[in-house]
Parts: C-alpha cells; structure tokens; sequence
C-alpha cells in the first residue's frame, strides 16, 4: 500500500512464531494423549506361556505395554515399553531392538539399555516369574 512503511524483520518474525503453522512443530514434542501416565502394570499382569518367548528372543506385549525378553542363558527379564526420551508407548520390536516411533529412540529388549538416542536411560524393569509355566509381570516396583 502506497505511503504504510515496511514492517520491520522484528514484526515479521514475531508474526510468524504466532502463527499456527508455527505452533505445530512445537505441538509434536508436547505430552499429549500418546503419552503414557504410568511405567508399568499396578497389578500382576499374566502373558501367557512361558514358551511364547523364544531362548535370546523377545516378545512385546503392546496392549499392555511390556517386553519380555530371554537371555542366552534362558533368564526372563520384562521391561515397560515406555520410552524414557518422551514417554511414548513402544510398538515396534525389530528382532530384539525396540524402536519408539515418536522420536526414533532405540532399546535392547532383553537388556532395556539404550541402543540410539535421543533416549539416554534405560527402559523400566519389570518383576517377571513364571507361575505354572506362565509369564507373569508386575506390579511395578519403581
């Protein structure tokens, strides 16, 4: 418009980080609805048979949240699958690798220790027995 000044680079950046379009990068890392309140089971929680996890194999239990894994000398060990970078539910298992898809974290799942950040701590463990040839996880201790 003839006669109304530019605005300055001040203006326009103060614009622009107001905009919506800008707020939805910061929307993406925010906790939201994907995000899990706890780390692991309040109550004993049964997977099934002990069969189902294979000797330097795992299982992820996505409803509820948990990973068992065997070591090779044929120890259970669950962790929560709860991503410790952000929080979000774990729901991806690549042979023994558990990949978050929120930020692209990456954990052992027979160990939970981190393989690829951004995540620097280990996944929750989890008590696990095998009661009657079943796998049973919780509650969570931590």
């Amino acid at each position: 418009m003839p006669g109304r000044p530019a605005p300055s680079r001040r203006t326009v950046l103060r614009t622009a980080a107001l905009t919506p379009v800008a707020g939805i990068g910061l929307a993406a890392c925010a906790p939201g609805d994907d995000r899990a309140d706890t780390v692991g089971p309040t109550a004993p929680v049964d997977l099934g048979a002990e069969g189902d996890v294979a000797e330097g194999g795992a299982k992820l239990y996505q409803d509820q949240k948990i990973v068992v894994g065997r070591t090779d000398d044929g120890a259970l060990k669950a962790h929560s699958t709860i991503c410790t970078h952000a929080r979000c539910p774990i729901n991806k298992l690549v042979g023994t690798k558990l990949v978050c898809p929120c930020h692209g974290s990456e954990f052992d799942a027979r160990t939970g220790e981190v393989l690829k950040s951004p995540a620097s701590v280990p996944l929750a463990e989890l008590p696990v027995e095998v009661e009657q040839g079943r796998i049973v996880v919780g509650p969570y201790e931590g």
